[in-house]
């Protein structure tokens, strides 16, 4: 851990002399940077699933759990999910782009929580549903599970042609080793 770093458990916070439980927040998920170079600033940003916190060491416990809710919030509201439609469309656009001879299109995309998958499909419906946890991804991450699972619906297994498919996206090498990293990160 990074010195001067803490683990903060943002799950219960005191306002006041009343505790609060912050919905939507994982024990562990935030760690708070006391820095003794930062004077007056204060950042936020997400970084291998956890949202990390840089303040001023001379900051108050109290001024901290003022200021690290309001952070999470600015943190969380730039991660607001792409709705399906768009998802739709991105995947019509992927597979126009990159697999024309593809005609399949999925008849519908959904977020769903996912533990040990990033995406599936089913290709009777032609339902694509994504892992919750790839809205905080950059988004030629998620345009490569997209695409892949798109290409599923015409090719189930992990062929020759599945791959000679998947391959045409531009950056799946890069999309590849940050879902490896990912999940290392994820399982320390």
């Amino acid at each position: 851990m990074v010195e001067g770093a803490a683990e903060f458990d943002i799950g219960k916070v005191i306002a006041g002399d009343i505790e609060q439980t912050l919905p939507g927040i994982d024990e562990g998920e935030i760690i708070v940077i006391r820095s003794k170079r930062r004077k007056r600033s204060i950042s936020a940003f997400r970084q291998g699933g956890k949202i990390v916190i840089s303040i001023p060491a001379r900051l108050s416990k109290a001024e901290e759990r003022e200021i690290v809710p309001e952070m999470i919030a600015k943190i969380r509201a730039k991660e607001v999910a792409a709705p399906e439609s768009e998802l739709m469309e991105m995947a019509d656009a992927l597979l126009s782009s990159f697999a024309p001879e593809i005609a399949i299109r999925p008849a519908s995309v959904n977020w769903r929580q996912m533990n040990e998958r990033w995406g599936s499909c089913t290709s009777v419906d032609r339902s694509i549903r994504l892992a919750s946890k790839l809205q905080r991804a950059p988004k030629y991450v998620l345009e490569f599970v997209l695409y892949h699972e798109a290409i599923h619906l015409q090719h189930a297994d992990h062929g020759p042609e599945f791959y000679q498919f998947l391959h045409r996206y531009p950056r799946h090498l890069e999309a590849e080793a940050f879902l490896a990293g990912f999940e290392f990160a994820d399982s320390l």
